[in-house]
């Protein structure tokens, strides 16, 4: 596996990392803990070292899991967490309780998060969502604070707009924003990007695979359970995704000819627009990792950009990404 940096701090990790957030939360009932560990060793003996997680996944739950799965292999992985969400109230769903990132809550939250992680350091704490309320001046001033503590080592934010990354990177420097991106979420391309490619900081796609529709296994037949989130998604209502098969069609046609998957073509064409973007695709299952992981092995020539470039730009995606009150959480 391929290693790209992140941010002009040094942090290096795995050309594709791995999103965990899937295997306890989110896309319907957890994965079996055993199967779960399995997995993401599995991943580290592919050459995968970097792990994404995050305090309200479960909630605490993925750490848990994380923690325990990357204990014996420590010192060859990064581990990336997140702070943001008030926990404190007994419906502790993401969001239920709204943000906070106030600086004392910052440090309890990290003290938390380590002990879960079983670690000593968190290698990238992220900035969860913007917080309305707390003056990212004073969140960056927190971590850099953890940072000389020795309890941080690189700090990142979370779907931030293009202001409060640079306030945030005048405080502490940012290795990372992790934000959605993929050929079906292209709105980062446009201030975003360029900004990010000025002041040295990389990028971390999460949903890189348009939380699995461009894998080209849904459609819209596809039944979604109930305590997956996506249900709740107007992007994944059986109309938006019957207009939507069209960019997978796309893919698949790209796919066939460089001998490859959708999924792969997808993060391949990530991984072709700037050498400090870190996609972090996840999954419950062994043969879809490997599939994953198999994207960065495939090479586009420029002529091959522009015919997926022409292809797509004649596509319009149906559907918001989210729900009203996330996509209000978005680009602060």
């Amino acid at each position: 596996m391929h290693t790209r940096k992140l941010g002009n701090g040094g942090l290096e990790v795995s050309a594709v990392g791995l999103g965990c957030m899937g295997m306890s939360f989110g896309y319907g009932p957890p994965m079996e803990k055993g199967e779960a560990l399995s997995l993401i060793r599995t991943a580290v003996e592919r050459g995968v070292t970097f792990f994404d997680t995050a305090e309200v996944y479960g909630p605490f739950t993925n750490e848990e899991l994380v923690g325990e799965a990357l204990a014996p292999f420590r010192d060859r992985v990064v581990i990336a967490t997140k702070f943001g969400f008030d926990l404190s109230g007994e419906d502790n769903r993401p969001g239920a309780a709204g943000l906070n990132s106030r600086p004392d809550h910052i440090k309890d939250a990290v003290e938390g998060s380590l002990k879960r992680l079983r670690t000593d350091v968190i290698d990238l704490l992220y900035q969860h969502r913007v917080d309305p309320d707390v003056p990212i001046e004073d969140v960056a001033g927190a971590v850099k604070e953890l940072i000389q503590a020795g309890k941080v080592k690189h700090f990142g934010l979370s779907e931030a707009g293009v202001r409060t990354i640079r306030r945030a990177h005048a405080v502490q420097p940012v290795a990372a924003l992790q934000s959605e991106y993929s050929l079906w979420w292209r709105k980062p391309e446009a201030e975003v990007i360029p900004t990010l490619e000025e002041l040295g900081i990389g990028l971390v796609p999460y949903s890189p695979l348009g939380k699995g529709f461009l894998t080209g296994k849904m459609d819209e037949s596809t039944k979604l359970d109930g305590n997956d989130f996506r249900s709740t998604i107007p992007r994944f209502t059986p109309e938006a995704m019957k207009a939507n098969r069209a960019l997978v069609d796309l893919l698949a046609e790209v796919a066939a000819r460089k001998g490859a998957t959708p999924a792969q073509i997808a993060l391949a064409w990530l991984l072709a627009q700037k050498p400090w973007i870190v996609p972090i695709p996840g999954t419950t299952k062994l043969h879809r990792l490997e599939e994953n992981l198999g994207a960065a092995q495939v090479e586009f020539t420029p002529s091959d950009l522009a015919e997926i470039e022409a292809a797509a730009s004649k596509i319009t995606v149906q559907g918001a990404r989210y729900p009203e009150h996330l996509e209000q959480m978005t680009g602060r």
